[in-house]
């Protein structure tokens, strides 16, 4: 036996297709893996618990994997649940392949050309993939970990072979993105987060479901969305949105997979981001 293991909590080490090792608890019961609680804390008296009941709540009867971020500057309130996992980003990364672009131009000391404005337009818009995977290959690796270094996106893991929606992403790092894309920064120049935001305000009607959902009159909503299916974990159905209005100024972050349909996964994220809008707009 391992010293200062038990063998009921016997740690093992397995290596997964990232070539990482990934500790395991080997259980002797399933009820030894406790399921993650969602955690909450807030400068608004109450608050803090009413988010944490009813997030908790609404996820309740789903089934799959979700993770939630939310951070909300005005009541400096901040929610998370399992915002360290790793899910495969699907489009959700194109927030950040055009962030790396402005970042990078804003570095040569140059502006976007009408190319990289259409292709960048119909990346974020339509969800365009062909326009992802020109820019994704204009970049190159070298300034898409660069850009991830200077915004601080330690956990974000660039998809290999041109792959970009197998990148790892956690909504720790996504709303690290959010924060500067909402936020004044060094790393981001001011038009550079308001063309982001203009973009992600475009979306096309289709593609504004997820975060968005139940948001109250008068709330600007900026959204990017990501969807896959893959044979394991079935669909992995992303949202991240930032929102500003009603005396609140918030960013969240809500990832899924094991969703049996992209329909399932889009229904935990709505039914997540419905609480959170209304018990921020009644505080």
């Amino acid at each position: 036996m391992t010293p200062g293991i038990s063998r009921r909590a016997r740690v093992l080490a397995v290596a997964v297709g990232t070539g990482v090792l990934v500790p395991l608890v080997a259980a002797a019961t399933p009820a030894a893996a406790a399921t993650p609680a969602v955690s909450c804390t807030s400068a608004k008296a109450g608050l803090a618990a009413k988010l944490q009941k009813d997030i908790t709540a609404a996820l309740a009867t789903r089934k799959g994997t979700v993770a939630v971020g939310l951070h909300d500057r005005s009541t400096n309130t901040t929610c998370t649940l399992r915002a360290n996992s790793a899910y495969d980003s699907a489009s959700v990364v194109k927030v950040t392949v055009l962030a790396t672009l402005l970042w990078d131009a804003k570095k040569s000391n140059r502006y976007l050309t009408d190319r990289e404005n259409t292709l960048a337009k119909a990346m974020i818009t339509k969800s365009d993939n062909a326009a992802t995977s020109t820019l994704w290959k204009q970049l190159g690796m070298t300034k898409i970990k660069g850009f991830l270094a200077a915004a601080g996106m330690t956990q974000t893991k660039p998809g290999a072979n041109g792959y970009w929606g197998l990148t790892q992403i956690t909504v720790t790092d996504e709303q690290k993105l959010l924060k500067l894309i909402t936020g004044k920064n060094t790393v981001l120049s001011d038009n550079s987060r308001a063309y982001i935001l203009k973009l992600m305000s475009q979306v096309v009607s289709s593609q504004r479901w997820g975060t968005p959902y139940g948001v109250p009159a008068g709330v600007t909503v900026a959204v990017k969305n990501g969807w896959l299916q893959r044979s394991t974990n079935g669909w992995r159905v992303h949202s991240i949105g930032a929102f500003k209005g009603g005396g609140h100024d918030y960013t969240m972050s809500v990832l899924t997979h094991s969703n049996s349909t992209m329909n399932y996964g889009i229904a935990t994220i709505q039914a997540v981001a419905k609480v959170i809008h209304r018990d921020l707009a009644a505080s």
